[in-house]
């Protein structure tokens, strides 16, 4: 069986693919990973392989433009440094910093072309290569547009709680076709309507509104190549071990002002806890001096090696860090900073595995408060107990490779 993967540059929406990646190759199938250049090396270390033939827009730009035009739409007042420059990063005093009609006028036909010939590479190497099943996820609409012309099946793999047909303002995850390129293929209009099957790597009842069929698996950690010290990986035998995670894509949509670490940091400096930090470079050069009870990274770890020796975690409620946490069966404290963030954390305190807060509105007083819960309360720890038993009881990535050999053959 021929498996074409295709992915956004995103990291973290094409991590929770790689397990199942692995398990096809192991066996037997023969699998391609559909990317733009600039992903082509992380991908390539997975031990997978690349096919760099999409290309569109930098990824932080789409979505540093996104959130532009919503706030401009909604007519709400903009503090300034709050919003970032779509082309730059940069923070801008107010929106009108930015001149949409004049970016639109002088780059939209060369975007157009780009993301034009995305759709067309891809679509080449599909008749060429006849892949019998596509495996997207939600932010790549050239998978989609890929399985439609071939008439094989079209299966998106999430990579949080957000399903594909979320109401909620700000959870649209499936992206819409702005090149035509699916009239312009006389295909229907992009939608996740086109969507055949939805792999979802939460466990039942955590997963957000998906109109296709669910095929569930087991969410298998993968967080990126490196290895956590020894130190980081034993239990530490006098006080519990918080660990903190934040994410830098946050930063490079909403900018610098929403790193909450130092905030998280000073709330937990007069808890009794061993606290481990996992930042990026450029959030370590950024913290200064750390509380006494705080440790570093120096280099990155993936979370899944430091989770074990845990006794709760606090991050920005990606979907990667938040699942990682529950297959490990670690209490959470979720602060979003987006509208998909908040909705990971919201299902995960209903579940009763952690707590959620509006990381935009954080204090110190009152994140020093909710890890003491974490830590101090059984309800959470029993919560995050449940919840990892749950997931692992679902099928791992071998056995959905069963279920997608017979997908294809029922509709062969």
């Amino acid at each position: 069986m021929r498996v074409l993967f295709t992915t956004s540059d995103i990291s973290t929406h094409w991590f929770p693919m790689v397990p199942l990646g692995w398990a096809l190759q192991s066996a037997g199938h023969e699998v391609r990973f559909a990317c733009t250049p600039r992903a082509a090396g992380q991908i390539s270390r997975t031990g997978l392989t690349p096919l760099p033939v999409l290309d569109s827009p930098d990824q932080f730009f789409k979505a540093r433009l996104a959130r532009y035009r919503a706030l401009a739409a909604s007519g709400a007042p903009v503090e300034p440094g709050t919003v970032l420059h779509p082309v730059t990063g940069e923070p801008m005093a107010g929106l009108a910093d930015f001149d949409i009609a004049e970016y639109a006028a002088l780059n939209r036909a060369h975007n157009m072309a780009m993301m034009q010939g995305s759709c067309d590479h891809i679509a080449a190497f599909a008749r060429f290569w006849r892949p019998e099943l596509v495996v997207t996820e939600p932010q790549n609409v050239e998978g989609v547009l890929a399985a439609r012309l071939l008439g094989v099946p079209a299966v998106c793999h999430l990579f949080s709680t957000v399903g594909t047909h979320e109401p909620g303002p700000g959870l649209g995850i499936v992206l819409e076709d702005h090149s035509d390129s699916f009239p312009r293929l006389r295909l229907p209009e992009m939608s996740a309507d086109l969507i055949d099957h939805v792999i979802d790597p939460c466990p039942p009842g955590l997963g957000g509104a998906c109109e296709a069929p669910r095929l569930p698996v087991r969410f298998v950690p993968y967080n990126g190549p490196g290895t956590a010290p020894d130190w980081a990986t034993e239990q530490p035998a006098e006080r519990p071990r918080v660990l903190v995670s934040w994410s830098t894509v946050v930063s490079k949509v909403w900018g610098r002002h929403t790193c909450r670490l130092p905030t998280i940091l000073d709330g937990l400096a007069e808890l009794d806890a061993e606290v481990v930090v996992a930042a990026a470079p450029q959030d370590r050069a950024e913290l200064g001096a750390l509380p006494q009870n705080a440790r570093l990274l120096d280099s990155w770890a993936p979370l899944n090696q430091l989770l074990p020796a845990c006794e709760a975690i606090v991050h920005h409620g990606g979907g990667g860090s938040m699942l990682a946490a529950l297959v490990a069966g670690v209490p959470q404290l979720s602060l979003a900073i987006t509208p998909e963030q908040a909705a990971n954390g919201e299902r995960l305190a209903a579940a009763g595995a952690g707590l959620a807060a509006d990381g935009r509105a954080a204090t110190a007083g009152a994140v020093r408060g909710a890890v003491a819960s974490l830590l101090g309360e059984t309800r959470c720890r029993k919560g995050a107990a449940a919840l990892r038993d749950a997931a692992l009881a679902q099928p791992g990535p071998a056995e959905l490779v069963g279920t997608l050999e017979r997908l294809t053959r029922t509709t062969a």
